[in-house]
């Protein structure tokens, strides 16, 4: 399949500089880390959310890292933020395979925020909607790409 039209759209749209990684095919970012050996940490992943009004939004971290709802609802204030069902997220991203969302919000019209441990890689990669491939980023690319983007910590490391 590879990349969806939307996002590659999107990526030309805005003058982000990328590549792909080919790698054999993955059901995780963590298995597509493994597959293009790389470390997991270089993975931006994306988790889609839901708060209490029904809002979504797209939190962005390192594979290797597990999200703090707790400090993720201090940082967005809302009173509740849970995981959107997994049937709702992939009709939203209808246009990639199951379970390989874009770490790409803007693309689909969805808020997003990311965590700071993303800004200190050199390079960074996207799943690009399908289990064979990645986007490469530089960070100069990512940081322009997530420009307007709010960010925060509110991940941590899951293994060391």
């Amino acid at each position: 399949m590879s990349i969806p039209i939307r996002v590659s759209n999107y990526l030309d749209t805005h003058n982000i500089h990328f590549d792909t990684i080919a790698h054999e095919p993955a059901n995780s970012t963590i298995g597509s880390a493994i597959e293009a050996h790389l470390s997991p940490r270089n993975i931006a992943k994306a988790v889609v959310l839901e708060d209490d009004e029904g809002r979504r939004l797209m939190a962005i971290l390192p594979a290797d890292h597990k999200i703090s709802l707790h400090k993720l609802r201090d940082e967005m204030q809302v009173l509740d933020l849970h995981l959107v069902d997994e049937q709702r997220v992939y009709e939203l991203f209808s246009d990639c395979v199951p379970g390989a969302v874009p770490a790409l919000a803007q693309a689909y019209n969805m808020s997003s925020i990311y965590d700071e441990a993303l800004n200190h890689l050199h390079d960074i990669y996207l799943e690009a909607g399908d289990h064979e491939t990645l986007i490469h980023l530089s960070n100069e690319q990512f940081n322009k790409l997530m420009q307007d983007t709010q960010h925060s910590r509110f991940s941590g490391e899951i293994f060391h």
